[in-house]
């Protein structure tokens, strides 16, 4: 059997907003929505949750996953990386328990409407491409990248790394090449690539296009989710 591994990370210092992860949305918070997605996959077949909280700890068992372990505060701040504490998680894993997984399968919190349909698909496809070292979830940007601005004192100027002139921006969009950005509803580490390289995703990574999500990073992005999810639009 392939070891399957979900990771779904919970530090409990968000200054965004206090507590982001228990924020709730039809009664269940974005921890267990993850926790319960990740149950239901026919591919998975663990799950922990890295957390810095005892509290965190107690609810993400209470769900259905484990907390073997807690993650050390020096690598649960807002400047951390995601690379130290899965280095932390595998580490702790494999002295342990002898345990080392093939693939994990990261799950954010913050990106609580999925479908483990949607992971299982994911997953079926990056384990079938062998020339990838990762996998991605994006989806389509409204407006290319490529129409966008920096601001430099008062002035706007096309993004510096684009060969680009002001007046480029007055294109019609359909000229720019479509870009997409991450969203957060999967992602997926060979963990023998990360333990050789050093490197999360490393250069071949590959693209899994969902349709677009909500991620929550700010009070007005939680809203808006739960006015869309009253509307039935996601």
């Amino acid at each position: 059997m392939t070891k399957i591994l979900a990771v779904i990370p919970a530090r409990s210092g968000s200054k965004s907003i206090k507590d982001k992860n228990l924020l709730k949305i039809k009664g269940k918070s974005f921890l267990e929505l993850s926790i319960l997605t990740a149950k239901k996959s026919s591919l998975i077949n663990r799950i922990i949750v890295s957390t810095d909280s005892e509290k965190y700890a107690k609810l993400s068992e209470k769900f259905g996953a484990e907390v073997p372990f807690l993650r050390p505060k020096s690598i649960s701040k807002d400047n951390s990386h995601d690379k130290e504490f899965f280095t932390h998680l595998i580490k702790k894993l494999k002295n342990l328990e002898g345990y080392l997984p093939e693939y994990i399968i990261h799950l954010r919190p913050t990106t609580p409407i999925r479908k483990a349909s949607i992971i299982d698909d994911a997953i079926k496809k990056f384990i079938k491409k062998k020339s990838f070292n990762s996998l991605r979830s994006v989806q389509e940007m409204s407006e290319s990248s490529f129409k966008t601005f920096e601001v430099s004192g008062s002035s706007l100027k096309p993004l510096s790394f684009l060969d680009l002139n002001i007046e480029d921006l007055n294109r019609p969009r359909q000229s720019f090449p479509k870009t997409y950005q991450a969203n957060g509803y999967v992602d997926i580490i060979s963990v023998d690539y990360f333990l050789k390289q050093n490197k999360l995703h490393g250069e071949k990574v590959m693209a899994f296009l969902t349709d677009p999500v909500i991620e929550i990073d700010s009070i007005h992005d939680y809203k808006n989710l739960k006015e869309r999810l009253e509307k039935n639009k996601l």
